[in-house]
């Protein structure tokens, strides 16, 4: 079986696709792990990350992202659903040469316009339409073809976001030590629980990745110990991701050989390495 992982944070530029793409990247080749990356984040920052502007536009005219999935939902009866598993699963992504093992299913701006519409989707005779449950039907298949699925949600709890926490086990909110990007934790965790045990399903906090970290910073030093005394938040993971232009830089689709060199050398590699780590001993911890 898969472990699905969301990554999740209300607020957006706190390293939550930054997070994604390292995670997966070092998981497949650090740990010998096939990965699939599922980006529902219209700003379709991992999809570009992993396989580059040129070729997300390509997709994006030809139909072949995740919002034409959502889309399909809002046809009228009859119509036939457009979305093409195959043709949308990209396989063997990124810029790095040694980083084999990783998919992804792409993102698309028009997911922006389409979440608001799927609020009043029609329900369907015996409510089988459920717009939270799009996700989980469409990829069901090839989950289990991988050993982590990493879903970069968007900042937000809407309905794109719940489809993702719905074929997920568990959760991890990536977030600078700062008050306004840990503001909104306990609102995941009410949301979470509550449309987990709508289902009748557990999805486990699985923890909180540091990102952006400044050791100088008297602010990340104090935040970061009161996410760890509050026992009422999940768990803080002990690897940080420090702050630096080598990783801020990763988010470009540029060609390297290694990871080493992508992270520059600058701590990225190792912080990465040992958050994929810990994240492997959590995941298996709940399985």
């Amino acid at each position: 079986m898969a472990h699905v992982i969301s990554t999740i944070n209300l607020k957006g530029g706190v390293g939550k696709t930054t997070t994604t793409v390292g995670l997966a990247e070092l998981l497949a080749v650090e740990f010998n792990k096939k990965v699939l990356v599922i980006d529902l984040d219209p700003q379709t920052n991992a999809t570009t990350v992993l396989i580059g502007e040129d070729r997300w536009r390509e997709l994006n005219n030809d139909g072949h992202t995740l919002a034409t999935l959502f889309k399909d939902a809002l046809r009228p009866q009859g119509q036939p659903a457009e979305f093409d598993l195959n043709a949308t699963l990209q396989r063997n992504v990124s810029s790095v040469g040694e980083v084999e093992n990783v998919d992804l299913l792409p993102s698309s701006l028009d997911l922006i316009d389409v979440q608001d519409r799927l609020a009043s989707m029609p329900s369907g005779q015996f409510f089988s339409n459920n717009p939270t449950d799009l996700l989980r039907r469409a990829v069901q298949p090839i989950l289990n073809n991988y050993d982590y699925v990493i879903v970069d949600c968007p900042p937000n709890l809407g309905i794109v976001t719940l489809n993702g926490i719905r074929i997920s086990e568990s959760y991890i909110i990536p977030t600078i030590p700062d008050v306004l990007s840990t503001y909104g934790i306990p609102q995941i965790q009410t949301r979470v629980q509550a449309f987990a045990d709508n289902l009748g399903q557990t999805i486990s906090e699985l923890g909180i990745v540091v990102t952006k970290y400044r050791s100088s910073s008297t602010l990340h030093r104090t935040t970061i110990a009161r996410l760890k005394e509050d026992k009422k938040l999940p768990q803080v993971f002990k690897t940080v991701i420090p702050e630096g232009n080598a990783i801020a830089a990763s988010t470009e689709y540029s060609s390297t050989s290694t990871l080493r060199q992508k992270y520059a050398y600058q701590g990225g590699y190792e912080a990465f390495r040992d958050l994929a780590a810990e994240v492997i001993y959590a995941a298996e911890a709940i399985a």
